[in-house]
């Protein structure tokens, strides 16, 4: 059997991941015909096939997804390799790769970014956002070095650490701000707007209102906080709000805010990273630059 290359491996990562050889060599920055070269070869060296073609998209075989758990433990040790000799020339420098959920992004990152590019100047800062679900598989796969997520993730395999926490307000449209403050359990009496399905702060909301998850929002579930922001400006409903959402996504909608009596909502948002990460240090001072931006707006 002929030697397996890293580059042979990171190529039919590419194409497991993808299902489309287009796709595979256009994400490996090579030709399709380049690609299908190595993969054929990969798969002459193994003597085994590791895709079912089919006309539209390519499937893993059942020896192939055994394949691809192994290569990507070999990759993200390599991955690891490369981090080590990273910080071991005075620091972190070159491509870091942060992943963050959709209800922090737009609030938080500008300041963490400005931060980043002042205190770590030879770092190249990429993000990715996303649902907190995909994060963590990217995370494990070794796709993102980090990820900045709502907490407790009790993943064994990650290292988590809390940087701060924050409430949630109740937003009603402006004509109900005399009203008074309902009961967590009255809340879907008035029409609760949520988050569709997949976002942690869905379920941080509905489990400060004691409602089941399953439970119907009558169609209203909607893709962004500003969407839901915008669907109480027109009277639909109420939603909630992380604090630090409230100056963007309330400024141009006829809306209204309000602090729930007795226990406040709230979530712990932190940072988490794999416990075998060469990183480990740097993330470290990283997650005291995210605290500290968020300081900076609350």
């Amino acid at each position: 059997m002929a030697g397996i290359t890293l580059k042979q491996l990171r190529y039919f990562e590419a194409l497991a991941a993808h299902g489309h050889f287009g796709r595979a060599a256009d994400a490996s920055s090579i030709s399709q015909p380049a690609l299908s070269l190595q993969i054929k070869e990969l798969e002459t060296s193994l003597g085994v096939v590791l895709f079912e073609r089919g006309a539209r998209h390519v499937r893993l075989t059942g020896f192939g997804e055994e394949f691809a758990a192994r290569a990507r433990d070999i990759l993200l040790c390599v991955d690891e390799l490369v981090d080590l000799a990273r910080v071991s020339q005075d620091g972190l420098r070159g491509r870091l790769r942060i992943g963050i959920i959709p209800t922090i992004a737009p609030y938080l990152l500008p300041r963490i970014i400005e931060s980043l590019n002042r205190d770590y100047p030879a770092i190249d800062v990429h993000v990715r956002e996303t649902l907190t679900s995909k994060l963590l598989q990217e995370l494990a796969d070794g796709r993102i070095d980090t990820a900045i997520v709502a907490l407790p993730i009790s993943e064994p395999a990650f290292t988590e650490v809390a940087l701060f926490s924050e409430d949630f307000v109740l937003v009603r449209p402006s004509s109900q701000a005399d009203e008074p403050v309902p009961s967590p359990e009255n809340l879907f009496q008035m029409r609760l707007l949520l988050l569709e399905e997949g976002h942690c702060f869905r379920e941080q909301a509905l489990s400060f209102c004691s409602a089941n998850s399953a439970r119907s929002s009558d169609g209203l579930d909607g893709s962004s906080l500003s969407t839901l922001v915008q669907m109480v400006g027109v009277g639909i409903g109420v939603t909630l709000l992380p604090e630090m959402a409230v100056a963007v996504e309330t400024s141009s909608a006829p809306v209204s805010i309000t602090r729930f009596e007795g226990v406040q909502p709230s979530r712990t948002i932190g940072m988490i990273w794999r416990k075998t990460s060469p990183l480990d240090e740097e993330l470290r001072k990283i997650s005291n630059v995210v605290k500290r931006s968020y300081e900076k707006i609350h």
